[in-house]
């Protein structure tokens, strides 16, 4: 059995460093945003690139960012997202805090 559900995509990731990461594109099947405060990617892991499959796009399947615009119920109502790097932890560059 498969779930289909609607959910924004990652439209770009420039985290080089991120395993999903391959072309600037996120190839997990998908991705968490936040720590209640902070738009930091939850599913960001540190290594090479090669492990995941080109044919999966991630989308964004939860948001736990309580003062982001685009959190309804949890959920990221944004279209797409952009994930980029800010000092040294991978975040979501659409998040619009309140």
């Amino acid at each position: 059995m498969k779930v289909t559900i609607d959910m924004p995509m990652v439209q770009r990731c420039s985290v080089d460093e991120c395993a999903y990461n391959h072309d600037s594109c996120c190839h997990a099947k998908a991705i968490t945003i936040g720590d209640g405060v902070h738009p930091g990617c939850d599913t960001f892991l540190s290594g090479s690139t090669g492990h995941t499959r080109a044919s999966i796009m991630a989308g964004v399947g939860a948001c736990k960012v309580g003062d982001c615009e685009y959190n309804d119920d949890l959920e990221c109502s944004a279209d797409s997202i952009e994930v980029a790097i800010t000092g040294d932890t991978a975040e979501c560059m659409t998040c619009k805090l309140h």
